[in-house]
């Protein structure tokens, strides 16, 4: 059981990869926020081109698509990313496969992460809010495909080699909505800066005012650190690969 700053100091880059615009900022935006302020350079890669999130009459995919992509480099800029990496694949189709996995492994490579932050590939049958999106569970396994051992081999997608991007060793991923975490992160700091990145979202929030998501985060992620005396936190199941 690991807590806040167990992680060698040396650590100051770090990648995350979702499905879809938002998901990253429920999931971790505390921690991003926390690290960034620290001095670590995080980038965001986006799986899907987030076409189908919306309920609205008239909406089209299009210009849905646009606008959630603004969103999240609405929200990137509130959190201090360094980039925002959009990899465009058709929102709900997202599958395990390999043309994903090497986009991933490609932005692995460019940006050297010493941790990726993903999203968890399995399904959770035992009761919660659903049974898991099929994007989710696709974007996780894509990732950890691509961490281990696609980014680091070089003779893997070699057309990799001949863009330029080397092989690149990641040191630990960070799971997102793993049922059994082992990270806890002390967030309370940060929880401003991560409530106004998960507002920029705007599509996503049904008309909830800024308070109104802010006090529902707090409650939230405090039943995170609960235990483990921190007021709020975001957790993750935590993955070591030999460098």
């Amino acid at each position: 059981m690991a807590h806040s700053t167990d992680w060698p100091k040396e650590f100051n880059r770090g990648l995350v990869v979702v499905a879809h615009a938002d998901d990253a900022e429920y999931g971790c935006s505390g921690t991003v926020a926390r690290l960034v302020s620290e001095g670590w350079d995080i980038a965001y890669v986006l799986c899907t081109d987030g076409s189908k999130g919306s309920s609205e009459p008239g909406m089209t995919e299009k210009r849905l698509a646009e606008i959630r992509q603004k969103e999240q480099r609405d929200a990137g800029e509130v959190l201090g990313l360094s980039s925002v990496k959009f990899l465009g694949y058709p929102d709900s189709y997202l599958t395990p496969n390999l043309d994903v996995r090497r986009d991933i492994a490609r932005e692995i490579r460019r940006h050297k992460p010493d941790v990726v932050i993903c999203q968890y590939p399995m399904r959770i049958l035992d009761g919660g809010w659903g049974s898991g999106h099929p994007d989710h569970i696709a974007a996780g396994e894509n990732t950890l495909a691509a961490i281990f051992p696609t980014a680091r081999d070089h003779m893997t997608f070699p057309e990799l080699l001949d863009e330029g991007f080397q092989p690149h060793k990641v040191a630990e991923a960070w799971i997102m909505g793993h049922p059994e975490p082992d990270l806890w992160i002390d967030i309370s700091d940060h929880m401003e800066t991560s409530v106004r990145a998960l507002t920029s979202h705007v599509t996503q929030m049904s008309g909830q005012s800024f308070k109104e998501v802010f006090d529902r985060t707090i409650e939230w992620r405090g039943e995170r650190g609960k235990g483990h005396g921190m007021p709020q936190a975001d957790v993750f199941k935590r993955i070591y690969y030999r460098r």
